[in-house]
Formats: structure tokens, C-alpha cells, sequence
């Protein structure tokens, strides 16, 4: 009796330990989606900012999560800033912006 008791007790640790398993397989696709979500509206706010006259691009960095985007690096003159914050936010999908860009003059 003892042995069966064992048995039983060995298939309920192996039950349980399968289940967390199946749980991050489900949850993995849809972080893949979030990801390939995000760099393509990073890529669209890089893409106004490019457009946007009179604004040098060539030392902001954009990064986008869920909506929200977050601008760093560096721009030649204080109105540059708030430029490239309003071209942001322009952008479809942007929910908001946070503009950390500092200025340093080249």
C-alpha cells in the first residue's frame, strides 16, 4: 500500500509542474505582437520627425511602448525640442510623449 501511495503522490507533483509551462507558451505570442507593435510605431514617429522641417534628427532616439513614446539624445536649440514633441505626437497610435531631449550645441 505504501508504494501506491507513493505513485499517486509523484503523477500530482508532475501535473502541476506542467501547467506553468503551457501558460508561458500562451502568453508568449502575444509579447511578440506587443514588441513588433512597438518598433513599428517607433519607426513611424522617427519617420515624421525626419519630415519635420527644420529639425535635426540626427541625435534623437525614439522609443515606443504600448502608445506611449519617450524621446532621448540631443537637439541644437531649445525650439527643436518642443518641435519634435508636437511632430510625436502627431502620429496615429501615439497616446503620449515624454520629451527627454536636452540641447547641445554643435
Amino acid at each position: 500500500m505504501t508504494s501506491i501511495i507513493a505513485l499517486t503522490i509523484a503523477s500530482s507533483v508532475c501535473a502541476q509542474s506542467s501547467n506553468p509551462a503551457t501558460e508561458t507558451t500562451a502568453t508568449a505570442p502575444s509579447d511578440k505582437g506587443s514588441n513588433q507593435t512597438n518598433r513599428a510605431l517607433a519607426r513611424k514617429v522617427r519617420g515624421a520627425l525626419a519630415r519635420t522641417q527644420g529639425l535635426n534628427v540626427s541625435s534623437i532616439s525614439v522609443r515606443a511602448r504600448g502608445g506611449a513614446v519617450v524621446l532621448t539624445g540631443s537637439v541644437p536649440t531649445r525650439s527643436q525640442i518642443d518641435v519634435a514633441g508636437d511632430a510625436a505626437k502627431s502620429v496615429p497610435g501615439v497616446t503620449s510623449v515624454s520629451n527627454k531631449l536636452s540641447v547641445v550645441q554643435q
